[in-house]
């Protein structure tokens, strides 16, 4: 019986052996046209027209919310379109009920370069920049943007708006001051243009020197400034000049996002000045627009020289807390470091209570394998949440893995942690299973069929069908990848600068001692960890309770964070019983147990899969497999050494 079940699930399956490239995402509807919708000529109209097996009628509803959707069988109720697209998304998800977006601000944040380039970006070229050939550029001074991509960005909006996203930051945080220039807020204002009909608005990060390079229309006779101190009368008005000429072409234009006074980045600082100076200073120029200020709180470096680098965030913002305007949000990572696999959650979440917030997470997958290594990580942001209460924030925003890659990141599964932001990011209480089931159901099923789906639906249920199970390897991965990368509350022991491989000997005289990863375990002959205790760094004590006694006590601080905040002998015993050595052979071993077990999974579901995304994937998991190997070899053999 069980040989005919499976005979008749590959039957079923046989449909989908046709070559897929992933240029689809999760929207591999079944393409009918011939339902008929009734109601508003807009996006959703068009998308049930085109996929919806029934006929639909859109309506208003100027009682609901802004992006509320309400659902009673085929009709389709919002307060205006955009809430009526994410209900016709929600349809054709299967959804038949309502729902409202937890969070107003749901962005992405582009790393995107005007050269095409993306920092930390592994899928290929931007999707948004690119310049023409220095040839073609003649006379000019500047090398000058290349036509947008209109079809490119449309299907970009299309997606987002199918898992809520409604904002995006068009480039990087180490921002160019040429973002500002004439020609590229006329591009901007293409790319707003595109986007707008699928509730995406957008924003820019902003160089906090612009006024010294780039000249504001109707300021000052088109010449720059000698200064950009946020108290200086000038630059003021060139902010506000700037900004005016940005929202003439862009009314509803979102706002800045600010990298500043870190990592070498211009900043109030450099005049003396405070994050709130420099903040307030941009937001009285937007707010006249509705436009926010998006003020990023990753900050270290020689204003904290010697300071542990994990409390630095905390230093420099907790004495400024309330004193931004009511338009500057403090966007922090959702831990204290840098996107590690693992750390505890930012102690400026607990620190800032009269200033709004907002949680920055990394779906680019910086030190996590990058788009080599399938790591879902939905678990490490449920995690997160799971000490920041999601009602703290007003809102989220994502590092993107997007690019031109035709699969758009780089990893058929990576595009799982774009689905994922989205959808926790419409609603944060949403689990990690709940989400993964979803986007493997619309990814590799044939359109109808479900996983784990209801009695009316045709079944993929563990022991029948090798689809079902990948459900388990998404869940496990982002623990598989602590284990064969850093174990135990290790971190930031990656080869240095491009943070892929590890390094865990290396120093670098002329780098910053915290880019250095001998810095955080400190390894030597007797002892290894990084003390931030009351005894150490006291970093411990930036934490509420009951977290602040937890994380300094070694008898309560739990194990995934022991050498986080705790310096131990080698011969320390964890609860298995096992050495600090012995724990982490054990753990480095398992993680590359665990690599394998995906392999063969993967092999199982060889017969559901198409030849393409199959060879892909199966590639991108060898490859992962041989890296799980070398973190263990190189970490042990390193750390072997101090330990007799």
């Amino acid at each position: 019986m069980k040989k005919l079940s499976l005979l008749i699930l590959m039957f079923v399956f046989a449909g989908i052996a046709k070559a897929e490239d992933g240029h689809k995402l999760w929207l591999r509807y079944e393409q009918n046209g011939n339902a008929v919708v009734k109601g508003p000529r807009c996006k959703a109209a068009e998308e049930l027209v085109y996929y919806s097996k029934n006929n639909v009628e859109l309506l208003l509803d100027s009682k609901m919310e802004d992006d509320e959707y309400r659902i009673e069988g085929d009709k389709i109720y919002a307060k205006g379109e955009i809430g009526l697209l994410y209900g016709a998304y929600a349809y054709l998800r299967g959804e038949r009920t309502g729902s409202k977006p937890f969070y107003k601000l749901r962005i992405l944040n582009h790393w995107d370069n005007l050269d095409a380039s993306i920092e930390r970006g592994y899928a290929g070229k931007s999707i948004f920049w690119a310049l023409e050939d220095p040839q073609t550029r003649r006379n000019s001074k500047l090398w000058r943007p290349k036509p947008i991509d209109k079809e490119l960005i449309e299907e970009y909006g299309r997606a987002n708006a199918s898992v809520g996203i409604n904002g995006t930051v068009l480039n990087n945080v180490n921002a160019s001051p040429m973002m500002l220039s004439d020609i590229y807020i006329s591009k901007v204002s293409e790319i707003a243009d595109i986007l707008r009909p699928y509730g995406i608005k957008v924003y820019l990060s902003v160089n906090f020197a612009s006024p010294m390079s780039i000249p504001a229309k109707g300021f000052n006779k088109g010449k720059v400034l000698k200064t950009a101190d946020p108290l200086n009368p000038q630059v003021k008005a060139w902010w506000k000049a700037k900004a005016k000429e940005i929202y003439e072409q862009i009314p509803d234009f979102g706002g800045f996002l600010v990298k500043a006074n870190s990592e070498g980045q211009p900043g109030p600082f450099d005049y003396k000045r405070t994050h709130a100076d420099g903040a307030n200073m941009l937001a009285d120029a937007v707010k006249p627009y509705g436009g926010i200020i998006m003020w990023r709180s990753f900050v270290y470096g020689a204003a904290h020289k010697g300071e542990d680098r994990v409390k630095q965030a905390v230093s420099e913002f907790a004495p400024l807390d309330g004193k931004f305007r009511d338009n500057v949000i403090l966007q922090s990572k959702n831990g204290p470091l840098d996107f590690q696999p693992r750390e505890p959650y930012a102690p400026i979440f607990d620190n800032i209570k009269h200033t709004k917030q907002m949680a920055e997470l990394q779906i680019t997958q910086e030190y996590l394998g990058q788009s080599r290594h399938l790591v879902y990580l939905a678990t490490m942001w449920r995690e997160f949440f799971s000490y920041v209460a999601p009602e703290k924030l007003v809102g989220i925003a994502g590092v993107a893995n997007i690019g031109l890659d035709k699969n758009w990141c780089g990893h058929h599964f990576s595009q799982a942690n774009w689905y994922a932001f989205g959808r926790l990011a419409w609603n944060p209480y949403l689990t990690s299973e709940q989400i993964a089931t979803e986007w493997l159901e619309a990814t590799f099923c044939l359109p109808g069929d479900r996983f784990l789906a209801g009695a009316n639906e045709r079944k993929c249920l563990p022991g029948t069908c090798p689809l079902a199970d990948l459900l388990s390897v998404m869940l496990r991965s982002r623990e598989a990848c602590v284990d064969y990368m850093m174990p135990i509350g290790l971190h930031h022991i990656f080869t240095f600068d491009h943070h892929y491989g590890p390094g865990p000997s290396e120093y670098q005289p002329n780098a910053p001692i915290e880019w250095c990863p001998v810095y955080y375990h400190k390894a030597n002959n007797d002892s290894i960890g990084f003390d931030r205790t009351h005894t150490g760094s006291n970093a411990t004590a930036q934490y509420r309770e009951p977290y602040c006694q937890m994380y300094d006590d070694i008898n309560t601080c739990p194990e995934r964070y022991l050498l986080w905040f705790h310096r131990v002998p080698w011969s320390y015993r964890l609860k298995s019983g096992r050495t600090v050595l012995e724990e982490m052979d054990y753990r480095y071993t398992r993680g590359v147990h665990e690599v394998e077990d995906f392999i063969q999974t993967w092999n199982e579901a060889k017969p559901y899969i198409d030849e393409q995304r199959w060879q892909e994937v199966d590639a991108r998991l060898q490859h992962q497999l041989e890296n799980a190997k070398e973190w263990k070899k190189v970490c042990m053999n390193y750390f072997s050494s101090f330990s007799k």
